[in-house]
This record gives structure tokens, C-alpha cells and sequence, in this order.
């Protein structure tokens, strides 16, 4: 069946996807604020600061008007910066004349709020303009998508019957999605994941080798899990596609923008220059400071996150960060993974 699909955003993930969805013969529109950008991808049906190397199909068209972009849609996706959400979200609310799938391909946790995304959505949406709302998400890179490289992700919904669409409406030879009821989890390793990308970029620029990438990832995998668990996620969840899965790739590619900005900040270079150097949104940079604060609250120990935080946030030299966090106290490595499961 043909569905109607509209995509918030129009960078390199959002074009990826939507591209996936053309392919599979569905009607795809991509909303975006530049009118020079939605006039190529109609015109010359290409992305060139994104996804530069991509042939877009020509099915795909391009909005600046966001109420004729979602007209009369099946289903709306975000894939735009945590930090816009909520106000993509409003504006929506006051756009929509059907009652669509509302699903998001973004990854991150709200400044101060420290709210989930689906969170935002559901607050922001009222019940009457939408139906459920689905993450979509795990190991997966643009640029590879595009290139249909085989990928496999997670649809997570507390709905299975809107899982199960989302499943069938991005299925295809090389794009394979699994379906999960635990949303927090998915999301909440969507989210911490880039935070842990940032400390195995800085260890890849401060010249460590695998053995290190290998502890930080490994460490960092429990901080997502023990936090994960205290939100009410189930614990399964961090070893699948969204927890372990997505934080391989993203520790470890040159795709990866949190890797290459932690790749910068082990080379010497400062926050702001990094950020101008990357040009495109950091999210493990505010994520960072969302979940230091939130596992303040929740009274969850998170090292390596309250490390990276004080890199970030504090100016401490990495070096001696990383001098720092090896002579903590010895901990025994099974204590948590007894607890949960």
C-alpha cells in the first residue's frame, strides 16, 4: 500500500529515510526553513550539503510550507535537533487536518527538562491530532543508508499496531526493522550513546589504542544501562540494536559526528572551535549536560558522563581527565549487572 509521508528536517538522516521510503514507492515530502535547499532537491533532486554523493528519487518533494508538506499525510517524522522539537512540535499541532502516525528519528534528551523525546511529542500533540508515537532508531549512518548498505534499527512504540507500521513502511532488502515495546530504552540509549561517542573520539585524538576504546565503550555501556534501568527501562533493551548496537557504530566510525568532535577536543582543540569546525549539531554536547543533571537527580553514578561534562563544560584538560578517571576507586565490575538482571 502507498502511504503519504511527511519528514521534518531535511539534513543527511532525514534525506536518507525519506529516500528509503521513495524507494519503496510511498508519496515522500521533505519540510525544511531554506528555499534555496528545497528548490534543489525539486530542481536538481539532490542534497549536496548533506549527502552530497546521492541521486534523491524524484518522488521525493521538497516543502518550506509546513501545511502543505503534512497535508492530508498517513505519517509525520522528525528528524530535526533535540533543541527544536518542541517548537517543530507546536507549529505542527496547529497544522494537521488528518490524524497521523507520529514518529521520530532524533536522539537526544531536552535541556533542563531532561525530557525523552516521545515525551515532548506527546505533550506538544494533542490525542485528537495524532494517532500513536514510534522511535525510530539504532546503528545507522546516513551516508551507509544511502548507499544501501544493510542496516537494521528499532521501531519502539507502546503501540505494537504503529510499531508494526513502521516496520512495514521502511522494510526493504537492505533496511531491516525490528519491533520493541520499550521506548524508554530505546530512546534513553539513542540519547547517552553520543556522550560515550564523544570520550572514544577524545581517546582516538589523544592517541590511545584499541584497548581503550574497548574500556570506554564497555564502561560506557553500563552507564547507559544503570541510568536507562533507573527511568523504567528494561534492561534487555541496552543489549540490542539501540543500546550496544548504536553505541558501536557511533564509537567507532568517522560518520559519527560526536566521534569527530571528541576526536578534535583529544587533539587540543577547544569546544567552540570544534563546533564551528563540525558545522552541523553536535547532540552528545547538550545531551551531556542533560544527563549529568538528570542522574543528579536520580541519584545514578554515571563517571564517564560527569567526566566528559567537566571537558566540556568546565574546560578540564583531557589528559587529565583521563589520567583522573582511571584512579577512581576500584569498583567490581558484575555488581550492577546482578542487580538488573
Amino acid at each position: 500500500m502507498k502511504y503519504r509521508v511527511a519528514f521534518l528536517g531535511s539534513g543527511s538522516w532525514g534525506t536518507a529515510l525519506a529516500q528509503v521510503l521513495a524507494e519503496n514507492g510511498h508519496d515522500v515530502r521533505l519540510w525544511g526553513h531554506r528555499e534555496e535547499q528545497a528548490n534543489e532537491i525539486n530542481q536538481q533532486h539532490t542534497n549536496h550539503r548533506y549527502l552530497p554523493d546521492l541521486k534523491m528519487a524524484e518522488t521525493i518533494h521538497a516543502f518550506t510550507d509546513m501545511e502543505k508538506a503534512v497535508a492530508d499525510v498517513d505519517a509525520v517524522l522528525f528528524v530535526i535537533p533535540t533543541k527544536a522539537i518542541r517548537s517543530v512540535a507546536q507549529e505542527l499541532a496547529d497544522k494537521l487536518t488528518t490524524r497521523p502516525i507520529i514518529i521520530h528519528a532524533s536522539k537526544g534528551l531536552e535541556q533542563h527538562t531532561h525530557k525523552r523525546i516521545s515525551e515532548i511529542l506527546l505533550e506538544e500533540l494533542p490525542v485528537e491530532k495524532r494517532q500513536a508515537v514510534t522511535v525510530l532508531s539504532g546503528p545507522s549512518h546516513a551516508e551507509e543508508v544511502a548507499n544501501h548498505d544493510i542496516t537494521t534499527i528499532t521501531a519502539a512504540s507502546t503501540d505494537q499496531k504503529a510499531a508494526k507500521f513502521v516496520q512495514e513502511l521502511f522494510m526493504n532488502h537492505y533496511f531491516r526493522i525490528y519491533t520493541n515495546p520499550d521506548v524508554i530504552g530505546v530512546e534513553m540509549g539513542a540519547a547517552l550513546k553520543n556522550i560515550i561517542a564523544i570520550g572514544a573520539g577524545a581517546i582516538h585524538g589523544l592517541g590511545f589504542g584499541d584497548d581503550a576504546k574497548a574500556a570506554i565503550m564497555t564502561r560506557g555501556l553500563a552507564e547507559i544501562s544503570r541510568l536507562g534501568v533507573a527511568m523504567g527501562a528494561n534492561p534487555l533493551t541496552f543489549i540490542g540494536l539501540s543500546g550496544v548496537g548504536d553505541l558501536i557504530v557511533t564509537c567507532t566510525s568517522v560518520h559519527s559526528r560526536n566521534w569527530r568532535a571528541g576526536n578534535l577536543l583529544g587533539q587540543g582543540k577547544d569546544l567552540p572551535s570544534v563546533l564551528e569546525d563540525m558545522g552541523m549539531v553536535v547532540e552528545g554536547v547538550n545531551t551531556t549536560q542533560a544527563a549529568k543533571e538528570l542522574a543528579q537527580i536520580m541519584g545514578v553514578e554515571m563517571p564517564i558522563t560527569q567526566t566528559i561534562y567537566e571537558v566540556l563544560y568546565e574546560h578540564k584538560d583531557v589528559k587529565t581527565a583521563a589520567k583522573e578517571i582511571m584512579l577512581r576507586d576500584g569498583k567490581q565490575e558484575n555488581e550492577f549487572s546482578l542487580k538488573i538482571f
